[in-house]
């Protein structure tokens, strides 16, 4: 019995992560949505000029979607661009963030689970991306986040080892253990030293919205500080480093983005 086409149409609206080309024109499209989680769609023919979808697949792009059921991956029938995120394609710095904003949802995230909240800040995020700037400090910002809301938030206010409520000190940090020691356990326990400032920017960062973050200058050091802090945070808990990370590292270097220096 046939189902009947009203009942294999949905729309949902999403962010396109991912493109794998398949065949002559098509697409298979890793999407992240508000309501169904991340899934996996075809997206026939639009690799072909004429094609009314392809501009609105574009990598990045959030987009409202009609889609039909089908029996393995559902199909693309209508698209409708919300935001284009154009002006990432433009810079190569910015889209190389883009990438890492992506990516590092994609790995850390199952297919088909409803998390309203990641979906906002993905979207916040790449469309913050257009014009931010310093694009360094919003994706620490981001991956603070993000890994705070998939369950994988840095303990920041006690030492992991023995508890004691955390102060203004140099202190040590630990991806391993799952965040900051204290200076007594640091001096016990392999640990990369944190600085007081990269200390509460990440305690910031944490509790914080990102117009609230961005406020803040952050000087190159410490920002190439907590680039070191959060990476290796990230790589441990993802057990390898994301394949964009080295081109974002080389993009910025090419770019020159580069923090406000401190005030005299």
């Amino acid at each position: 019995m046939t189902t009947p086409l009203h009942e294999r149409l949905y729309r949902t609206e999403a962010v396109v992560l991912h493109r794998t080309a398949i065949g002559e024109a098509d697409y298979i499209l890793t999407l992240y949505t508000p309501h169904l989680g991340k899934i996996r769609v075809v997206a026939r023919g639009v690799r072909k000029p004429t094609s009314h979808l392809g501009g609105h697949v574009e990598l990045f792009t959030r987009v409202r979607l009609l889609l039909a059921r089908a029996r393995n991956l559902d199909i693309v029938t209508q698209a409708e661009t919300i935001d284009s995120q154009r002006q990432l394609g433009e810079d190569l710095g910015r889209v190389a963030h883009g990438f890492y904003v992506a990516e590092l949802l994609d790995r850390l995230t199952p297919d088909g689970q409803e998390n309203y909240s990641v979906y906002h800040l993905l979207a916040e995020t790449l469309g913050l991306l257009n014009d931010v700037a310093v694009p360094e400090l919003l994706a620490r910002w981001y991956e603070v986040q993000l890994l705070g809301l998939l369950g994988y938030r840095p303990e920041l206010i006690e030492c992991v080892e023995c508890r004691t409520v955390l102060g203004p000190e140099v202190s040590g940090w630990s991806p391993a253990l799952g965040g900051v020691l204290c200076p007594a356990c640091r001096r016990v326990t392999a640990a990369r030293e944190l600085s007081v400032t990269a200390f509460k920017m990440l305690r910031l960062m944490q509790r914080s919205p990102w117009l609230e973050v961005a406020r803040v200058r952050v000087s190159p050091t410490v920002l190439e500080e907590l680039d070191r802090v959060m990476s290796a945070y990230v790589n441990h808990v993802l057990e390898r480093e994301p394949r964009s990370a080295v081109f974002l590292k080389i993009a910025e270097q090419a770019a020159g983005y580069a923090a406000p220096e401190d005030p005299a």
